[in-house]
């Protein structure tokens, strides 16, 4: 089988310049319970920040729904220029992990997607149709190449500069619940094989309480070739107080693919943040959403939302940069950046 690297295709950075954004509307009351309408309510601020304003390259909205009853409660909400919906079964609306990552072919104008074996996070959370969900997006969005890989991973398991550095946790590639009988070694090579990258740079492990056994998504960003952002514990009792701090080590320690040490730039943790019985969840300003108008950041009712947002959003002038309570979205375990996958425009080359 010809890899995507091999025929020539790349994932690009998030901030390239997308043609659409891919999301799927919280459906379920089964899996979010009284949780569903705060998740909705994120979830439509989300979509109206996509398509707010009348830029020319303004992506359009991609929406999954179930089902019709799904789609007239989703289209009462949502906004009604630039979003589409498509009657597609999922499980949930995680489409980081379970849609296709988009790449970029070496002709004008060509797109692909390259799709992965989902097995729930390592089995925690196998719902019905979920494993099929990659291979519905790549029909829909009619790539012209449609790239089947057949290892475990998850979109939010990795983060690519556009530039041949891919960031990932060995807390979950190396997991023994993804892919147990490959190597290190074995795994990097598949990887780079996927998504056209040219070297892999590794993170410890993720945030406590964390489903995704790590995923790098909530713990360290590119926002720039050779710069990510991290997060920083401002309180004595943040939870995740050791495990920052070892991250921010082990990023200004790397060297990127083009042999420069990482720049890492920390913005505050927002602490303690439970859910109502206490648990303590794996909440993170990191997993923000970069979209061609504009940066969506999850806030949690912490005192550090407003820093958080003013500092993200000085990382990426010209965009918009508005910060959206992710409480019940959190709820299910993540945030925006879990619930989005980007379909980049056509290779400009």
């Amino acid at each position: 089988m010809t890899s995507p690297r091999e025929a020539g295709f790349r994932a690009p950075a998030e901030w390239a310049p997308h043609v659409a954004t891919w999301v799927a509307w919280p459906s379920h009351a089964d899996l979010w319970a009284e949780n569903l309408a705060p998740a909705r309510e994120a979830f439509s601020g989300l979509v109206a920040a996509i398509v707010d304003g009348e830029r020319a390259d303004g992506e359009v909205v991609e929406v999954l729904v179930p089902d019709a009853e799904s789609e007239a409660l989703a289209r009462a909400s949502l906004p009604a220029r630039r979003v589409r919906f498509h009657r597609v079964p999922f499980g949930d609306i995680w489409l980081r992990d379970t849609g296709p990552i988009f790449v970029q072919g070496p002709r004008q104008g060509e797109t692909g997607t390259v799709r992965f074996r989902f097995n729930g996070w390592g089995g925690k959370y196998v719902l019905e149709h979920d494993d099929r969900v990659g291979e519905r997006v790549s029909e829909l969005a009619g790539a012209s190449h449609a790239f089947a890989m057949p290892f475990v991973l998850e979109g939010g398991a990795i983060d690519v500069d556009g530039a041949g550095s891919i960031l990932t946790t060995r807390e979950c590639l190396l997991n023994a619940n993804r892919n147990p009988s490959m190597t290190e070694q074995e795994i990097e090579r598949a990887v780079l094989s996927a998504v056209g990258g040219e070297k892999v740079m590794w993170i410890d492990r993720g945030l406590l309480n964390d489903h995704t056994d790590g995923h790098v998504d909530t713990i360290i960003r590119f926002v720039a070739p050779g710069t990510v952002v991290t997060m920083e514990p401002r309180l004595e009792a943040d939870p995740n107080r050791a495990v920052l701090e070892a991250i921010a080590r082990e990023a200004a320690a790397l060297v990127d693919a083009r042999g420069r040490k990482l720049n890492v730039v920390r913005v505050p943790s927002p602490g303690c943040i439970t859910d109502d019985g206490g648990r303590v969840l794996p909440a993170s300003y990191v997993n923000f959403y970069i979209a061609n108008a504009c940066v969506v950041v999850p806030t949690y009712g912490s005192p550090f939302d407003d820093e958080a947002v003013e500092l993200l959003g000085a990382l990426f002038p010209g965009r918009r940069t508005v910060g959206i309570d992710a409480r019940g979205v959190l709820a299910g375990g993540g945030a925006f950046h879990c619930i989005t996958q980007q379909q980049p425009r056509g290779a400009e080359r």
